[in-house]
C-alpha cells in the first residue's frame, strides 16, 4: 500500500494494512462526497450534462503525481520503489470496453459501486452482484483467453518514457490539458444543461 516509505524506516511494516484501511476509508469519504454513490452523477460525463468524474480525477491524479515528484526531489520518498503495473495493451483495450460499456449501462465503476453499497443504494448493489459474477465468468474462462490477455505485453512503462520527454516535462502538459479540459467541459455542460431547460 503505502511501499516507498516502508523500505525507508518512515513507517513500520506492521502499520502498512491499517494505513492502507485508513486510506481506502479516507478515499471512499472522498468518493462519497463528491457525489460519486450517485450512478446519474457518473453517467452525466457520457452525456454532457455532468463532468464531476472526470475533474476531480484529473486533479486527484494531477495532485498525486506532482506531490510524488516533490517528495522525491525532497528525498522523502524514492520513486523508484513505487510499483508500476506492467502493461499489456491487447487486454488493456479489451478491459477498457468492456469497463466503459458496463459504466454506462449501471453508472458505476468497481469503486463508486462500493461506495454505492455503503451507504445502501440498491441500484449498486445489483451492479456489484453482478460484477462478482462477472469476475467468477473470468476466472473460469481465464485459461482459454491466457493468450489474449498476455499478448502486447510492454512491461512496466510510463507515458512520459513512451513520449520521450522528463517527468516534469510531462506533468506540465499535463496539467495543460487538464485545465483545457476543465474549460471545455464546462462549456459543454452549460449547452446541454441549457438545451435541457
Amino acid at each position: 500500500m503505502i511501499g516507498p516509505i516502508i523500505p525507508q524506516g518512515v513507517i513500520a511494516p506492521e502499520w502498512n494494512h491499517v494505513i492502507g484501511l485508513l486510506l481506502g476509508m479516507g478515499f471512499g469519504f472522498v468518493l462519497e462526497s463528491s457525489g460519486f454513490s450517485s450512478s446519474r452523477k457518473l453517467a452525466g460525463v457520457f452525456y454532457g450534462y455532468d463532468f464531476v468524474v472526470l475533474k476531480v480525477f484529473f486533479t486527484a491524479a494531477i495532485t498525486a503525481a506532482v506531490g510524488i515528484m516533490i517528495l522525491t526531489s525532497l528525498g522523502w520518498i524514492d520513486s523508484s520503489l513505487i510499483y508500476v503495473n506492467p502493461t499489456f495493451i491487447h487486454s488493456a483495450i479489451i478491459g477498457g470496453v468492456i469497463m466503459g460499456i458496463g459504466f454506462i449501462m449501471g453508472g458505476y465503476c468497481p469503486g463508486t459501486s462500493l461506495t454505492g453499497v455503503a451507504i445502501g443504494k440498491i441500484d449498486a448493489m445489483v451492479y456489484t452482484v453482478g460484477m462478482f459474477f462477472g469476475i467468477l465468468f473470468f476466472s473460469q474462462i481465464y485459461t482459454f483467453i491466457e493468450p489474449i490477455y498476455n499478448a502486447g505485453a510492454m512491461g512496466s512503462i510510463k507515458v512520459n518514457e513512451i513520449l520521450g520527454i522528463s517527468g516534469a516535462m510531462f506533468m506540465f502538459l499535463l496539467i495543460i490539458v487538464a485545465l483545457a479540459a476543465f474549460y471545455i467541459v464546462g462549456l459543454i455542460e452549460k449547452r446541454v444543461n441549457k438545451s435541457d431547460l
